[in-house]
C-alpha cells in the first residue's frame, strides 16, 4: 500500500514538473521570438524610411524644373506666354508624371503648360479655394515647398500638387511673396515610378496615408494589393510642412507558423524528456536495490582504500626499516672497528649505500605526492635526442657490464632536436631502464628502440619509445596493478632488488602529463615490453639554444653537473685555499657537517645563524671580505629569500657576492624560487660534496673574471 501511494506522488509530481518546464519553456522561446520580432521589425522600419526617402528624392527630381522657373522669377525676369511654354517644353519629363507646369502669381492661376486640357485651371486662387488653401497658405507662411493632394483636379483626373512659393525683392530690398510655381502630377503615375511593388516582392503588405489638413480625415496615398495589416509597424515619416504614416507587415506576420509550431514541439519534448529524467530519478529513491548497490559499493571502495593503506604501511614499514637498520647496524660495527681500516671502509660505504637508497624513497613519495597535488609542470626546451640516448648509455653501463648485460640502442629518427622537458624525460627512461636492468638476470638482453612515427602532425615529430628486456617479467594477474602506488609483484626479499613500487606510477603521471601513452606486456620468466608514445614539438630554425644550456651559465645555474668520480677532492684545496665562506644555517649538525667539509677542502669559513645575522655581518665586514654565501632557506628571523633578496638591494660591491641555496627545499619550483631571490644556484640537501665543490668552482671562478673585468 506504501509503495503504490509513493507511486502515486510520483506521477502527481511528474504531471507538475512537466507543466512548469513546458510553460518555462514557451516563456523562453518568447523571449527569444520576442528578439527576432524586434529584428524583424527593424528591417521593416528600415524599409519603410527608405521608401519615404525615395518618394522625397523623387519629389525633389520634379522640384527641379519648378525651380528653375522659380529663379527666372526671383530674378526679375518676365516670363510671356510663348515662353513659358517653350521653357516647360524643355522642362517636361518622358514619363509625364507632371502633367502640368502652372505659374500662380498672387496665389492666383495665371499661366499653365500646356494650356489644352487644362482651360479650367486658369484663374484659379489657390490661397481661397476651400481643398487647396490650407498646403497653399502652408507653403505661402514656411517658404517650403507642400504637396496638396491626392485629390481631383478641377481639370480632370486624379493628381497631387506641389506648391513651390517664390519671394522677390523690392527696391528696398525686402522680400515680399510673389506667387507660386505649381506642379501637377499624375498621382498613379507618381506611384508606379516609386516601384513600391518591391515592397511586396519582398514579402510586404504596406499602405501609406495622410491626414488631409481641412478635413482631418485619413487619406490612403498608396497601398498594395489583397492588404492585410494585422499587428502592422506604423513608422511616421516627415515631409516638408507634414506627416506621412507607413504601415508594414510581413505578409506571413513577424514569426511565421512554422516557427511557432516548432516551438510549441520543442517546448513539448524539453518537458517530456525532463519528466522523464524526473519520473526515473525519483523511482530509483525508492527502490532498495539502489540503496544496496550504493551501500555494497561504498564498502567496496572502503575494503580496498583499507587494503591500499595497510599495503602502503607494510611496503613502508619494509622498505624504510631495511636501509635504517643497515644504517643503525654499520654504524655500531664503525664504532666498534673504528681502528681497523678496512672494515671502517667498507662499513661507511654500506652506510653511503643505504642513505642513498632511503634518500631516493623519500625523493620518490615526494614526486609521487607533487604530482598528485597538481604541482608538477613542465619545462620544455630544445633536446638532441641522439646525445639524449647517448647519455643514458652511460648512465647503465656500469650496471649493464657488471651483469654482463646486452644492451642495444636502435634509433630510427628523422628530427634529432625536438622540444621537451629533458629533466622529466630523463627521469622517465631512467625508471623504465633502471627496471630492466635491475630485473634482467647476469647475461641477458635489454633493447631500448626510438622510432619517429610517419603520421606526424605538421611542426611535431610523434615517437615511440619501446624497452624490451629478457628478465624476470611479470605474472598476467599482476598487469592490471604496476601502476598503483607502491604495489610489487615480488618484495625486495623475494626478488633480492629494493625499491619502492613508485617507479612506475611516476613514470605513468609524467608521460600523461606530456599527453602521452604508455602501455607494458610482460609474460613471467621471458621479459617486460614497456611501449611508450609522445609527440614532441619540433623547434623553429631561430631556436638553436635550450633550456638547459641556458641553465648551465655561470651566473644562473640551477642544474648541476656530477663530476666525474675519479676526481680528486682534495685536490681542490690548493685552489680553495684563502678563499672566506659565509655559510648562513640554523642547524648546529648540518653546519658543522659543512664548516667540517669545506675546512678540509682549504676554505675559511665563518657562521650566521639566520639570515638577518648574515646581512648584518656582510654590511660589518668590509667589501670582498667574504667570497661567497652558502645559504640555507628555512630560518628563524629572516629566511634566505628573504636575506638574498636585501644583500641583491644594497647598492655595492657587497649585493655581487655569489650566493649558493643549500636547502632541503628540492623541488623545480624551490629552484625557480632561490633564482628569483638573486641566488646563483641552488644544492639540494643532502648535498653531494663533489657536485657542492665543483658548483662553487665554477660560481667562484665566473664572480672573479666579472669582478676583475669591472676593476
Amino acid at each position: 500500500m506504501e509503495i503504490k501511494t509513493n507511486r502515486k506522488t510520483i506521477k502527481l509530481r511528474t504531471a507538475l514538473v512537466f507543466c512548469i518546464v513546458f510553460i518555462i519553456s514557451i516563456i523562453c522561446t518568447c523571449l527569444l521570438n520576442r528578439n527576432q520580432i524586434k529584428e524583424e521589425q527593424m528591417k521593416a522600419r528600415y524599409t519603410a524610411e527608405a521608401t519615404v526617402n525615395r518618394i522625397e528624392s523623387q519629389i525633389n527630381q520634379y522640384l527641379v524644373a519648378s525651380d528653375f522657373l522659380k529663379n527666372i522669377i526671383e530674378d526679375g525676369v518676365s516670363i510671356e506666354a510663348e515662353d513659358y511654354a517653350n521653357l516647360c517644353r524643355l522642362l517636361q519629363d518622358e514619363t509625364h508624371v507632371v502633367e502640368a507646369f502652372e505659374l500662380a502669381a498672387g496665389g492666383t492661376v495665371s499661366q499653365v503648360y500646356p494650356v489644352k486640357g487644362n482651360e479650367e485651371a486658369f484663374g484659379l486662387d489657390m490661397l481661397e479655394h476651400p481643398e487647396r488653401k490650407k498646403e497653399a497658405r502652408l507653403a505661402r507662411d514656411s517658404g517650403q515647398y507642400t504637396i496638396a493632394g491626392p485629390f481631383e483636379l478641377v481639370q480632370g483626373g486624379t493628381g497631387a500638387l506641389l506648391f513651390d512659393p517664390i519671394y522677390t525683392s523690392d527696391s528696398s530690398g525686402n522680400e515680399q511673396f510673389w506667387g507660386f510655381s505649381i506642379l501637377v502630377l499624375n498621382w498613379g503615375k507618381f506611384v508606379d515610378r516609386l516601384g513600391l511593388d518591391s515592397l511586396e516582392n519582398a514579402g510586404y503588405d504596406y499602405q501609406i496615408w495622410k491626414r488631409n489638413m481641412t478635413t482631418e480625415e485619413d487619406v490612403t496615398l498608396a497601398q498594395c494589393e489583397d492588404i492585410n495589416l494585422s499587428s502592422a509597424l506604423e513608422v511616421a515619416c516627415e515631409v516638408p510642412n507634414d506627416t506621412w504614416y507607413f504601415e508594414i507587415s510581413p505578409k506571413k506576420g513577424w514569426i511565421s507558423n512554422n516557427v511557432v509550431w516548432a516551438d510549441f514541439l520543442f517546448s513539448l519534448v524539453v518537458a517530456a524528456l525532463v519528466s522523464l529524467w524526473y519520473w526515473q530519478f525519483e523511482l530509483q529513491r525508492y527502490k532498495d536495490q539502489v540503496y544496496a548497490r550504493k551501500i555494497e559499493r561504498s564498502a567496496e571502495k572502503a575494503r580496498r582504500a583499507n587494503e591500499a593503506k595497510t599495503r602502503f604501511l607494510f611496503n613502508m614499514s619494509h622498505d624504510i626499516r631495511t636501509p635504517m637498520n643497515a644504517i643503525i647496524g654499520f654504524s655500531d660495527l664503525l664504532e666498534e672497528h673504528i681502528d681497523e681500516h678496512e672494515k671502517a671502509v667498507n662499513y661507511i660505504q654500506k652506510i653511503k649505500y643505504s642513505s642513498e637508497f632511503l634518500l631516493s624513497l623519500i625523493n620518490d613519495m615526494l614526486e609521487m605526492a607533487r604530482i598528485e597535488s597538481g604541482k608538477a609542470s613542465l619545462n620544455p626546451g630544445i633536446v638532441n635526442i641522439k646525445e639524449f640516448m647517448e647519455s643514458l648509455e652511460a648512465v647503465f653501463e656500469p650496471a649493464t657490464r657488471k651483469k654482463a648485460l646486452q644492451y642495444s640502442c636502435e634509433l630510427n629518427i628523422r628530427h634529432d632536436m625536438v622540444i621537451c622537458d629533458e629533466t622529466k624525460m630523463r627521469e622517465i627512461l631512467l625508471n623504465v631502464l633502471g627496471n630492466s636492468v635491475k630485473y634482467t638476470p647476469d647475461g641477458g638482453k635489454v633493447t631500448l628502440r626510438v622510432t619517429e612515427l610517419p603520421d606526424s602532425a605538421a611542426g611535431y615529430a610523434a615517437t615511440r619509445i619501446v624497452v624490451e628486456d629478457t628478465g624476470i617479467g611479470m605474472s598476467e594477474e599482476y598487469l592490471p596493478h604496476i601502476f598503483e602506488e607502491f604495489t610489487r609483484e615480488h618484495s625486495s626479499t623475494e626478488s633480492k632488488v629494493v625499491g619502492s613500487g613508485l617507479g612506475l606510477p611516476i613514470v605513468k603521471s609524467l608521460v600523461e602529463l606530456m599527453n602521452g601513452t604508455i602501455k607494458v606486456e610482460s609474460e613471467a620468466g621471458k621479459g617486460t615490453k614497456t611501449t611508450i608514445e609522445l609527440s614532441f614539438p619540433l623547434p623553429e630554425e631561430n631556436m638553436s639554444v635550450s633550456h638547459e644550456a641556458e641553465a648551465k651559465c655561470p651566473d644562473t645555474i640551477s642544474e648541476e653537473e656530477i663530476p666525474s668520480e675519479n676526481e680528486s677532492i682534495t685536490g681542490k684545496q690548493k685552489e680553495f685555499t684563502g678563499k672566506r665562506i659565509l655559510l648562513a644555517e640554523d642547524n648546529d649538525l648540518n653546519a658543522e657537517i659543512a664548516m667540517t667539509l669545506l675546512e678540509e677542502n682549504g676554505f675559511t669559513v665563518e657562521r650566521a645563524e639566520d639570515g638577518q645575522i648574515c646581512v648584518n655581518l656582510l654590511k660589518d665586514k668590509p667589501e670582498h671580505y667574504y667570497d661567497l654565501i652558502l645559504m640555507d632557506i628555512q630560518m628563524p628571523n629572516m629566511n634566505g629569500y628573504e636575506a638574498s633578496k636585501i644583500i641583491r638591494e644594497m647598492g655595492n660591491s657587497r649585493s655581487q657576492i655569489p650566493i649558493i641555496a643549500m636547502t632541503a627545499n628540492a623541488f623545480d619550483e624551490d629552484k625557480k624560487k632561490a633564482m628569483g631571490a638573486g641566488m646563483n644556484a641552488h644544492i639540494a640537501k643532502p648535498f653531494d660534496l663533489r657536485v657542492l665543490l665543483d658548483t662553487m668552482k665554477r660560481i667562484l671562478g665566473s664572480y672573479s673574471n666579472t669582478h676583475q673585468e669591472h676593476s
